[in-house]
């Protein structure tokens, strides 16, 4: 059994995310090479992995396609992936304190890449708990709103939130529950962003 020469693998990867990315917005080989300044032929072997580009090259197929270059290498796999599962009413449970203020919250999962830092909790925040804090972080936050009612403060913004509200915001302005109308408030915040 005939085996790959190194690289050959990742070239084939490339090759076909440039296809499918090029196929998706309905564009030909043609277009392509006229956008990127790549000729028509080295298009065609890049897209058939024949070829190893060049970072240049990747870089004005990119542009042309108008995506990240990392985009180019969504099909190259590594060997190994990981998940987490956490079954109902499991996860890794944790309590917050800050400045007069507590709440409890449940790790429901955290992935770290070298392009992505990934988290999901599910929170638990009561009334009388006192001022809960609010933050001002990077990438961007997403609320899911699962029991009561509360006022979120995004920036100069207020939002009363309810069960089955959601939230998405960018977490460079400072966001947070400024107020918890119901005896108790939870829910879901998942916030994805660069290392």
């Amino acid at each position: 059994m005939q085996t790959d020469p190194p690289g050959r693998k990742i070239d084939r990867a490339i090759g076909a995310s440039l296809k499918e990315l090029r196929q998706s917005r309905g564009q030909s080989a043609r277009w392509l090479a006229d956008q990127s300044g790549i000729s028509a032929a080295m298009v065609s072997r890049i897209e058939n992995g024949l070829v190893s580009p060049s970072i240049g090259t990747l870089a004005a197929l990119a542009e042309a396609l108008e995506v990240p270059i990392v985009s180019l290498f969504r099909e190259a796999r590594t060997d190994h992936t990981d998940y987490t599962l956490v079954r109902h009413g499991e996860g890794l449970k944790s309590t917050r304190i800050a400045d007069g203020h507590s709440h409890e919250y449940v790790n429901l999962a955290m992935h770290a890449r070298k392009d992505l830092r990934f988290q999901a909790r599910q929170v638990t925040l009561l009334r009388d708990g006192g001022q809960p804090p609010t933050y001002v972080g990077h990438g961007v936050v997403f609320v899911q709103v699962l029991e009561g009612e509360a006022i979120y403060r995004y920036g100069q913004n207020r939002f009363t939130l309810r069960a089955g509200d959601s939230i998405s915001v960018d977490a460079e302005l400072n966001h947070g529950f400024i107020e918890v109308l119901t005896p108790e408030f939870v829910f879901l915040t998942v916030q994805a962003e660069r290392p």
